[in-house]
């Protein structure tokens, strides 16, 4: 058998280690799930609203901001649960007194326990804040939609209406309008904020409807014959509504400060209905003598505004892909 000089040994040995290194690896690739790095199997890519979901989770002003609104839809639909007294059962011995042992917010100019008056506003703030965020919502993203989709003459008149109403003060606008209502409920306030409310979600929505319109999935749907309807609801909506969830979800807390506000006026609600907003119009005269009357009402109608205001403000960070 011929002898191997050194420079051949070494090259067999070589050989022989690359091949048995080899064999090595691929085995480990075997082995190892989800490829050569080993990172596991593939994750399935994760949509939008998923990724929006999951920093919504970990984001604390989102936990401490949704608490206070759940807890404020419960006391909504349920102030029994908390407030066991008739916030129209008045007693004029204890109008303007403090504090006292089962009255612990004190009584107002009437005599009525401004706990439970507290605690009942809740109802008629929250409802006014939803019912008009939703026909806001419905309306101008309905009619802005279908402006940014067909564009042309349609897209020019809503710009020219909305320029419209933007000129109307919002305030000025209430004292007209309400000030012929005579009806205590809370629906003609929530008219009144869908008449004025719906140009902004509009242009919202027409802006975000044109951009998701020109990108290419759309463009290939439309090559592949796909109708308006289709279009609209499979692959522009899904895409175009996250700008207007937050900017509705922020007008939230702007619509239940704007029912106080007129109510405080005057032309909003009006008693026997009960409101915060009614309640800092009667305490306003007496905050020197009794400033409990204000403090309490005018502090929860603060958190309730705050509270919507920073659950808008989460969501637009989630749903913003700049600041990922």
């Amino acid at each position: 058998m011929p002898e191997q000089t050194p420079d051949e040994s070494i090259s067999s040995a070589g050989a022989g280690g690359v091949m048995d290194l080899a064999l090595e690896e691929g085995t480990t690739l075997e082995r190892t799930p989800g490829g050569p790095e080993g990172t596991g199997p593939a994750e399935k890519p994760r949509s939008l609203w998923s990724d929006a979901w999951r920093d919504l989770r970990r984001n604390p002003v989102f936990i401490i901001s949704a608490l206070i609104i759940l807890f404020l839809v419960i006391i909504s639909i349920w102030p029994s649960l908390i407030a066991d007294q008739d916030p129209l059962n008045c007693n004029l011995d204890k109008a303007q007194e403090g504090s006292q042992p089962g009255h612990p917010f004190g009584f107002d100019g009437q005599g009525c326990d401004v706990y439970t008056r507290t605690v009942y506003g809740a109802r008629n703030s929250v409802t006014v804040g939803v019912c008009a965020t939703l026909g806001v919502t419905l309306l101008g993203g309905l009619l802005g939609g279908l402006a940014g989709f067909f564009g042309g003459l349609s897209d020019s008149i809503l710009s020219r209406v909305t320029d419209v109403f933007f000129g109307i003060p919002v305030v000025l606008g209430g004292l007209v309008f309400l000030s012929v209502v005579t009806s205590s409920t809370v629906w003609p306030v929530i008219g009144f904020i869908v008449l004025l409310g719906w140009p902004q979600i509009a242009r919202i929505a027409r802006g975000s409807v044109i951009t998701a319109k020109q990108n290419d999935y759309v463009q290939a749907a439309r090559a592949l014959g796909a109708s308006n309807s289709r279009m609209m609801l499979r692959h522009i909506t899904p895409n175009a509504i996250a700008p207007v969830i937050v900017v509705a979800t922020i007008a939230l807390g702007t619509y239940i400060s704007l029912e106080a506000t007129l109510s405080f006026l005057g032309v909003g609600l009006k008693p026997p209905a009960v409101s915060w907003g009614i309640d800092i119009s009667a305490a306003s005269q007496y905050i020197r003598n009794a400033p409990h009357m204000l403090l309490w009402p005018a502090g929860a109608l603060a958190v309730t505004v705050l509270a919507f205001i920073m659950l808008g403000d989460a969501v637009r960070d989630a749903l913003d892909p700049k600041l990922r």
